[in-house]
Order: C-alpha cells, then structure tokens, then sequence
C-alpha cells in the first residue's frame, strides 16, 4: 500500500501509524517489571511492527523487507521522534542473526530461520570470552569434529539476552594448531542442546542483561555450520557488519530525540532554590555544545548508510563518535540531576541509553565505548585504515 507513496508521503504515513499505535505510557508500564512482561511486551511490540512492515525493513524483499535506504531513515526518524519503545529482545535476532545467514547461510538455514525470527526466534551472540574480548580472535572455546556433529567444550561471557535466547551465533576453535583467526568455526546452535547452561550476570545497574554461557560437551549438528569449517572469522564479520549503518542511525536519532529531550527538560526543572539549571549561561552553553554535536552526529550516520561505497574507517568513526557522546550527555545529566538521581534505580526496560535515569543511563553507556570494540581499538582502525598511519606490531595474526 506505501510502495507508491513519495517521501513526504510516506514520512505522513508513519506518523500517522506512530500516533495510533505506539502505546501510551509504555515507559511507565515497562518499569519495574518482571522478565516475563518484558519479553511478553517486546514479542508483541515486534508483531506490530511486522504487520505494518516496519520490522525488518533493510531484509531483502523476498524475506518480507526491501525498504528503500531513504524511507528506512524516515521510518526511524519518525519512530525516534515519536519515542516508540525499541526491539531490544530482537536485536541480535533481526540484525546480527539475519545479516550473517544472508551472506553466508545455505538456503536451508536461511529457509528455516529467517520465517522463525519473524515469528518471534530469539538470539543470542557467543563470541566474547573470559580472555578474548577486544581480542576476539584469541577465543578458547573448541568445537571437536565427531561424524555429522561437533563437540563443543568452552565458555562465552557478555552474552546479551541469553536468558530468553532460542538459539546462539557461536564461534568456536577447531583447528587448535592453526594461526588465530584461521582455525576458528561458525556454528548455530540450539539454546536448548544439553551442556549449555546459562547464568545471568547481575550488573551494577541490577539488571542481569548480560549472561555467562558454558558449554560442556555440547553437540551441535554439522549442518548447523556456517561456511566452511575453519572459515568463522570470515563469516563473523558479516555479522559485526550488521551493528553499522541502520542500526547507528537508529540509535543517533534516538540521543538526539528523547535523550536531549529528557536532558533539556531536566536542565529546565526548578532547583531547591527556585532557579532552574538553564538559567545558567554555562548549562545553556553545554546544551547548545551537545546539540551541535547531536546535530553532526545524524548527519554522518544519514552519509553512512546512504553511501553506497563507505570508507574502511566510517564505522569506526560513527560508532567511535556515538558512544562517547552518549557517555558525555549521560555524564552531564548526572552531574545536573544531583543526589536525587542516584535513588532513580529503575528505567524502563524497553528503552535504550536514554531513558532519563541519568545514572543508570550513565552506568549503562560505558557498555557502547568496551563492547563491538573498544574505543582504543577504534581509534586503531581510523588511523590504520582511515588515515593510512603504521600498523602497530602484532603477533600471531
């Protein structure tokens, strides 16, 4: 039906969808609630934007997107305007599962999957480990061919949602004698194989997001490889690949929509002596600074995906620029809400980084400038390949 609407248009259209069907007080009603109702909210959430063929917009049309790269940046434009709750459950399901099945998945797992996460298949990233975080390549975890299947014995941490995951992107060591990142697999596998056992992480915020993932002889069938055997650091880069573009864009209009709004409102409340912090002229001078920032922020993060042929360091320089902000705006609302903020111990759980309680918002951004690579890593990949600098000495590639 909007297939033949131009862009104003079809900016109207989602508008209009936005005002009649992103629930009321979802924020309210998503603090404080238990995983079940989270998880309930999420799959429903995901529903209604899969009937109005906004929830996996940049899958090829065959698999129920094709958006338009112009009308996928109006779509999350209007959604981030109009604060509509974020797919967090299905993150990694619609954007990291689905980009490495894509590029390198057989039919058959394509077939199998793609309609699955539509329905609702939860997943779950097992790349990280103990020792091989930043430094994903020196990762542990062994996977022992035995006839039509493979053992795998190891341990993941960081593991985002595992608690309600179907199934796991997960790399493991199957060639021990090879260099680094040429022996390692790329496996799916199934949440519910015996010998995986998962242990959330409480964090500091109290929420346990992040899991630990054992793995103790657990079989995964052969046909559950991704690419061939000993080509996973290959196939993990179709995957890292999918926390670029859209999804940069995404977030970059969600900081500068609720995040700098809920900053500004906050800037405008009354202190205890009457005044409000933006009657101050330094405040007024930090906002006006972080929306000039907020402002080049989305518009690299248009450039990016709109760009048909990126630099090698663009990715690095947006997510680099978006976390760091992210970490300053948060910084910033702390310091402004005082004392009182340290007693604000729960945030909406479909939200993102910018919910408005500033120390759990600030607490939770440090997760933008370690994970995906750190900020020294990225620093490496803009000098490296950006701007063509000496690649530091490294061993064992």
């Amino acid at each position: 039906m909007t297939a033949s609407l131009d862009l104003p248009d079809f900016r109207a259209h989602v508008r209009d969808w936005c005002r009649t069907h992103i629930p009321e007080d979802w924020r309210g009603a998503q603090t404080g609630v238990s995983d079940a109702e989270f998880v309930a909210f999420q799959k429903e959430w995901f529903q209604e934007l899969r009937r109005a063929g906004f929830a996996v917009p940049h899958w090829p049309a065959a698999w129920g997107g094709g958006m338009p790269v112009a009308r996928q940046v109006v779509l999350y434009q209007e959604l981030a305007a109009h604060d509509a709750p974020r797919l967090v459950l299905a993150f990694v399901s619609i954007h990291h599962a689905a980009s490495t099945l894509l590029a390198a998945g057989t039919e058959e797992q394509r077939k199998r999957h793609l309609p699955a996460i539509l329905d609702g298949e939860i997943w779950v990233q097992g790349f990280s480990e103990p020792d091989a975080g930043s430094d994903l390549a020196a990762l542990r975890t062994t996977a022992r061919r035995e006839g039509d299947t493979y053992v795998v014995n190891g341990q993941k941490l960081w593991a985002s949602g595992a608690a309600h995951a179907d199934w796991c992107l997960l790399l493991a060591r199957t060639d021990p004698g090879a260099p680094k990142r040429r022996g390692i697999s790329y496996f799916l596998m199934d949440m519910r194989t015996p010998g995986v056992d998962v242990r959330p992480i409480r964090q500091a915020t109290g929420e346990s997001h992040f899991c630990e993932i054992f793995l103790d002889d657990a079989v995964i069938p052969a046909e559950c490889l991704v690419g061939p055997e000993n080509d996973g650091w290959r196939v993990a880069q179709e995957t890292l690949g999918a926390e670029r573009g859209m999804t940069m864009l995404e977030l970059a209009e969600r900081l500068g929509n609720a995040g700098f709004g809920w900053l500004v409102e906050l800037c405008g409340r009354p202190g205890p002596g009457g005044a409000a912090p933006l009657d101050d002229a330094r405040v007024q001078d930090r906002l006006a600074g972080l929306e000039t920032e907020l402002t080049g922020l989305r518009a690299l993060c248009a450039e990016l995906v709109e760009n048909d042929r990126p630099g090698p360091a663009d990715a690095s320089i947006v997510k680099l620029y978006y976390s760091e902000l992210l970490q300053r705006m948060t910084d910033f609302g702390t310091e402004v809400a005082g004392l009182a903020a340290h007693t604000e111990l729960r945030k909406p759980l479909s939200s993102g980084w910018e919910s408005g309680a500033w120390v759990l918002d600030f607490i939770g951004s440090w997760e933008w400038t370690i994970p995906g690579g750190s900020s020294e890593i990225q620093r490496s990949i803009i000098g490296e390949r950006g701007l063509g600098l000496p690649r530091e000495p490294k061993g064992n590639r």
